[in-house]
């Protein structure tokens, strides 16, 4: 086995109790109108209403600090432990439920963000800080942070108001913060490109298996739902695996490994 590449998305972690971003539970109250993802996830939503957008992504922490890494996460460290410096991950997962399950940070590029974390409003600096421990676990859905916590969510350089180290939609990758070039040559290193659970709605990953079709090299998609590149994994050498990544993803691994 050579380098082995792996991109996963929501779909591993809604076996975790996680809700998908994109599901009924992504919507979000404010007064009397409720809130698409698109719309509340943005920069410009941000700025115009940062403490409503604060007890979102605070309610959405609290959801995954109660989950748990499932097999299919458990199965993944296994396999970086067999192959080392072999394996490399790239998730569009910001729960840390990768890093949790025991994953060195090193091969993992976490092309969304990070839940757990915030960084300057008016990119001071590209340094990200940890959310407080007290800020998010068994946050109530509905409530807005107060005066106080916002204050502990402020850039320790400038003072500006910090905001959460996700993506927004209204957002591009860049290598400073989402690993942009660093994902895009681990594409082209790969001798094989594994997808799990992701519906390949975001750019990068779609890039991603563009390299893998132009370079050859087999395609495996293990997802519920074919989506737009199972065709293309089943004549890439590698084949689409319907189902669940905890149904399908441990006996694969331990495939690879044996």
């Amino acid at each position: 086995m050579e380098l082995v590449l792996f991109l996963t998305g929501a779909g591993i972690s809604a076996e975790s109790g996680i809700p998908t971003f994109r599901g009924p539970e992504g919507y979000w109250q404010i007064g009397s109108r409720n809130y698409r993802p698109t719309e509340l996830a943005t920069f410009a939503a941000f700025r115009e209403m940062p403490s409503e957008v604060w007890g979102w992504y605070l309610y959405r922490r609290g959801v995954c600090l109660a989950a748990e890494p499932n097999p299919a996460h458990v199965a993944l460290v296994r396999l970086e432990r067999a192959i080392g410096e072999r394996f490399h991950l790239i998730t569009q997962n910001v729960d840390g439920l990768h890093l949790r399950a025991g994953h060195d940070p090193e091969r993992v590029y976490r092309i969304h963000g990070d839940l757990h974390s915030f960084r300057c409003m008016e990119d001071c600096s590209f340094d990200v800080h940890p959310i407080p421990d007290d800020l998010g676990p068994k946050w109530e859905k509905g409530r807005l942070p107060t005066a106080d916590e916002l204050e502990r969510l402020r850039c320790k350089h400038c003072g500006a108001l910090g905001r959460p180290h996700v993506l927004f939609f209204d957002e591009s990758y860049n290598e400073e913060l989402s690993y942009f070039e660093s994902a895009r040559r681990k594409a082209f290193d790969a001798d094989a490109l594994f997808v799990v659970g992701t519906s390949f709605a975001t750019n990068l990953p779609n890039q991603l298996a563009a390299i893998a079709e132009t370079r050859g090299i087999p395609l495996y998609i293990i997802d519920p739902e074919p989506g737009p590149y199972a065709r293309l994994a089943e004549a890439s050498g590698g084949g689409y695996f319907q189902g669940s990544a905890v149904e399908l993803l441990p006996p694969l691994i331990e495939r690879e490994i044996d």
